[in-house]
């Protein structure tokens, strides 16, 4: 059945699956399996409009946002390294946000698209606070909290400072300490060279210039805010979908995410052919399956 208006992979219906957890059987086939006994929900996509708004903080820089009233939980996306709230995956969660009535925001990390703010002074320390800035100022209810690669990370550093306030999370390529382990994979003389330079020229395919220039206190900074080395304490569940052709942050991250959490409700979920940014048509159905599928659990455990 046709819904005008909607793109053709925004699912209209819950959708309910078998849940694959932590382990080494995959696949998207197995993912959306339908339960014969669930019977499907029609919901019209609602025409909000949303403007860019902007979050005063003093001494911190604002930050530009976008935000649908709506139910809860509400969804909050959590955007990539450089990346800003206009991306494929922000947008395609705004549409499904509408098209079930439920509450969303996207944002700019301070130095970043419309926010305010350098981003030779921005850190991942300061990152995280942009993130719980969004929540304890902007959010309202119990939240999803969608992390794209670097957001993934900070995604977790949210649900342990917000337990009480962050129900779900879901990461797409979760890059948790990539960063760091990025850099302490150079040789020791190149890593000696960075360090004396003050900056690192790190090569990304998805920059016009071919690398980004992070600087060497940014690093530093960074390891800070490093979670593998030990159980990371969040409890609530966790979906991971990751590609298996990502060459920027390697699926086996999520793994590790997954064996590190002190949750026992935890999926990950290999795409074959997927890349890092996870943008395809099947890839962004899939995220907003799963998306819909967490809406749907938390709804059944409230009630």
């Amino acid at each position: 059945m046709a819904r005008v208006g909607l793109p053709s992979w925004v699912p209209c219906r819950r959708w309910g699956w078998m849940a694959v957890s932590f382990g080494f059987h995959r696949g998207l086939s197995t993912l959306l399996a339908p339960k014969a006994e669930r019977a499907p929900r029609w919901l019209p996509a609602c025409r909000q409009k949303t403007s860019i708004s902007f979050l005063s903080r003093p001494d911190l820089p604002n930050l530009a946002y976008k935000r649908l009233k709506g139910k809860s939980p509400g969804i909050i996306f959590i955007p990539g390294y450089m990346s800003n709230m206009n991306g494929t995956k922000a947008l395609a969660i705004e549409e499904f946000c509408k098209s079930l009535g439920h509450a969303y925001i996207r944002f700019d990390y301070s130095g970043v698209g419309n926010s305010d703010g350098n981003l030779e002074e921005c850190t991942v320390g300061k990152w995280r606070k942009d993130v719980l800035s969004i929540i304890d100022d902007l959010a309202e209810g119990p939240q999803i909290l969608v992390g794209s690669s670097l957001g993934g990370w900070l995604m977790l550093h949210a649900a342990i400072a917000r337990p009480q306030k962050v129900v779900a999370l879901i990461g797409v390529a979760t890059a948790v300490d990539s960063l760091v382990t990025q850099f302490n994979q150079l040789p020791v003389e190149v890593r000696k060279e960075i360090e004396m330079k003050g900056v690192w020229s790190m090569p990304s395919k998805y920059s016009e210039e071919g690398f980004y220039r992070v600087q060497y206190s940014v690093i530093k900074e960074a390891e800070h805010y490093c979670l593998l080395h030990s159980p990371i304490p969040v409890n609530c569940p966790i979906r991971l979908l990751h590609g298996m052709k990502d060459d920027i942050v390697p699926w086996h991250t999520s793994m590790q995410v997954a064996d590190r959490v002190v949750s026992t409700d935890v999926d990950v979920i290999l795409r074959k052919n997927s890349d890092h940014r996870m943008k395809e048509k099947a890839d962004i159905q899939l995220l907003v399956y799963t998306i819909d599928d967490l809406i749907d659990k938390l709804s059944t455990v409230v009630n």
